[in-house]
């Protein structure tokens, strides 16, 4: 079970140093949820519920661990204003499902905006998301 306050937390933090970073506050951005299944054919279950959701799906990645064992891992993907409550409103969206999966939801993260970057220019020079400290 995933605590929501904790989660609500990360996102603040996660917002907090992109705009202290001097990223666009009135960007639209590519939210990733990252999310992993040590069985490819739950999680490919998994993400077509996601799909049905509205939400964008990045290809599955195959993944070693130390212990030797396999993991699947992909992002659910959505392009929003930078907001506490849309993340979250995503977060409660998407995390019964992966719960009831066997999932484990591993966080989110984005990409820095340029505010003075020219509008068709993606600057997806530097990513942020939970993990960063």
């Amino acid at each position: 079970m995933y605590n929501q306050a904790e989660l609500d937390l990360e996102t603040n933090e996660i917002i907090t140093n992109l705009f202290n970073d001097g990223s666009d506050p009135k960007a639209l951005y590519i939210v990733e949820h990252h999310i992993a299944h040590r069985d490819f054919d739950k999680l490919e279950k998994l993400v077509i519920d996601i799909f049905k959701l509205g939400y964008e799906i990045a290809d599955a990645e195959e993944f070693e661990e130390e212990d030797g064992s396999t993991i699947f891992c992909c992002d659910v993907v959505s392009e929003i204003e930078l907001k506490p409550e849309l993340i979250a409103k995503q977060q409660q969206e998407i995390l019964p499902l992966i719960e009831k999966a066997g999932a484990e939801y591993e966080g989110w993260g984005t990409y820095f905006e340029d505010p003075n970057a020219p509008d068709d220019e993606a600057d997806d020079v530097e990513f942020f998301d939970d993990d960063e400290e």
